[in-house]
């Protein structure tokens, strides 16, 4: 029975997947919510209409550049029951696995980032190609299936070879998973919901580029979390109210080097993975690095 302390368990442990989780289920619920205010309003229009005018990213640059915040609240946007119940599972599967292996600070860098590269995607592809000339003026991407991709992506390239589980399937491999959803996105762009599959692909390559930078050292996202704290400390607290409290850090030779033989270790657990799979692993290797994810 799943009860409350190990709920608490898996909200300390995954707080950013949950987070992200919260968000886009509370963005749905208050558009439902919102149905019994615009009846008591006597509203002409509807939540929807409202969602779509406010929050869903538009693929006329001369609209989104009165509606810039749309690049960011789109990816948290849904109005489809079926639609979000997808997005999230994914989600919350294999975003366990994106924190065990990467850390759940670049499970949000990723989301976010994946979701603005579908966003930009998919406003270039409206703009460039006269296919869409008809429609630009009309159509909206909204929902988070580009961050959820970035996310699915990104995994899959950092650990290719990890096998997952599927109802009716079986175990599969990651990269396999991946390259579907790809081939399935890049297929069905002439088809219903372009727009929808073109901010996929921007979301998956996102994922795959920070995968492939991250094993080279390099985090491609890094930007993102500069701009929240930079951000945030616009609205922080000023410096008059801030503790006086100093604190001195200090590092011993001896932590230095333990730091170093740590990063060695995970270095070598990486490399067994890229040769032979996650599951060559031991239980204390994968203990030790999820240990060292979460630092």
């Amino acid at each position: 029975m799943y009860s409350q302390n190990s709920f608490s368990t898996d909200f300390r442990k995954n707080s950013v997947l949950i987070k992200l989780l919260y968000v886009n289920i509370a963005v749905f619920l208050g558009l439902k919510l919102l149905y019994l205010l615009f009846w008591l309003m006597a509203s002409k229009g509807t939540p929807e209409q409202f969602a779509l005018n406010w929050l869903a990213v538009p693929a006329r640059l001369d609209v989104l550049i009165y509606k810039p915040w749309t690049l960011f609240s789109y990816m948290f946007l849904h109005l489809d029951f079926w639609h979000i119940l997808g997005n999230m599972l994914w989600l919350y599967f294999l975003g366990q696995l994106f924190v065990e292996f990467l850390g759940e600070k670049k499970l949000w860098t990723v989301y976010i980032a994946g979701g603005l590269a579908g966003a930009v995607l998919y406003i270039l592809f409206f703009n460039i190609f006269p296919v869409f000339e008809e429609v630009m003026p009309v159509s909206k991407a909204l929902g988070a299936s580009a961050s959820v991709m970035a996310v699915i992506v990104g995994i899959a390239t950092y650990a290719p070879n990890f096998s997952i589980r599927l109802m009716f399937i079986g175990s599969v491999k990651l990269k396999y998973i991946a390259l579907f959803w790809f081939l399935f996105d890049l297929l069905s762009i002439s088809n219903s919901n372009s727009g929808g599959h073109i901010a996929h692909l921007g979301g998956a390559a996102l994922g795959f580029f920070f995968a492939k930078q991250w094993l080279k050292g390099n985090d491609i996202t890094e930007w993102v979390e500069k701009s929240w704290i930079f951000i945030s400390s616009i609205f922080g607290k000023p410096k008059g109210n801030r503790s006086k409290m100093k604190v001195k850090y200090s590092r011993s030779r001896d932590q230095g080097q333990h730091a170093q033989d740590e990063q060695r270790k995970v270095d070598e657990i990486l490399d067994k993975i890229s040769k032979s799979g996650y599951d060559s692993l031991s239980k204390a290797e994968k203990d030790f690095l999820f240990k060292a994810s979460k630092k």
